[in-house]
């Protein structure tokens, strides 16, 4: 089954074994390890140069808050994942926030195809597609201007990153796939997954388990007095 990067990142919050809840990017190096990991997920990989400090960390928890938000109305009339129900993101304010993300980088479709091979597609930067080399300077020599300021030197990889990650949140929930999202209804489990089948309503069999061990458990609460 194919993981989708955004699923990925709604799935950072997890149930955390012992009936609480685990955030994997509440450090810098929960951080750094999620990234690793996910970095065949990622168009042409982690950009060079990223630096994975605690403002990244901030700027990918803020865009995996707005995931969250549109995931819950996603699975709508259906509970949202009880991790963050109470303090979800207006669904509008979560659109622009994708959006405004998915800009920092401008991309445009290249074709690849080489030969024997099927032709694929994909998104590159627009400053690395088609490139050209720079004209050669002129014979008058051009008039000098004032040095511009040195630019933060992994701005330009922290937007790439912010950007593949929305691009990969906009692909998932303008496509098919929504529609199989739901949210576990597993006791304490807080994932929102995607369903295989028509009945599926837990996202792996250890929560169908759990699931069923506390429905007999509260029919015979409800059924035996000596069992209160």
């Amino acid at each position: 089954m194919e993981r989708w990067l955004a699923l990925e990142l709604a799935s950072t919050i997890r149930h955390d074994g012992a009936g609480g809840v685990a955030d994997d990017l509440a450090t810098v190096e929960g951080l750094a390890d999620w990234l690793g990991e996910q970095s065949g997920r990622l168009p042409g990989g982690l950009p060079a140069g990223l630096p994975i400090d605690e403002r990244l960390r901030q700027e990918v928890t803020g865009l995996r808050r707005a995931v969250r938000a549109l995931f819950a109305r996603a699975v709508s009339p259906a509970p949202p994942s009880a991790a963050d129900a109470g303090r979800l993101m207006p669904a509008a304010e979560a659109v622009a926030a994708l959006n405004a993300a998915a800009a920092l980088e401008p991309v445009v479709p290249q074709l690849s195809w080489p030969p024997g091979e099927p032709p694929t597609a994909a998104l590159l930067p627009a400053a690395d597609a088609g490139a050209e080399p720079e004209p050669e300077p002129g014979p008058e020599s051009a008039p000098e201007r004032e040095p511009e300021p040195e630019p933060d030197p992994g701005s330009g990889a922290r937007a790439g990153l912010l950007a593949a990650l929305a691009r990969a949140a906009i692909e998932f929930l303008a496509g098919p796939q929504r529609e199989q999202l739901r949210s576990c209804s597993a006791p304490r489990c807080v994932r929102y997954f995607l369903r295989s089948h028509g009945r599926q309503a837990w996202c792996k069999p250890s929560c169908g388990n759990r699931a069923r061990v506390a429905r007999h458990a509260e029919r015979r609460r409800t059924t035996d007095p000596d069992s209160r």
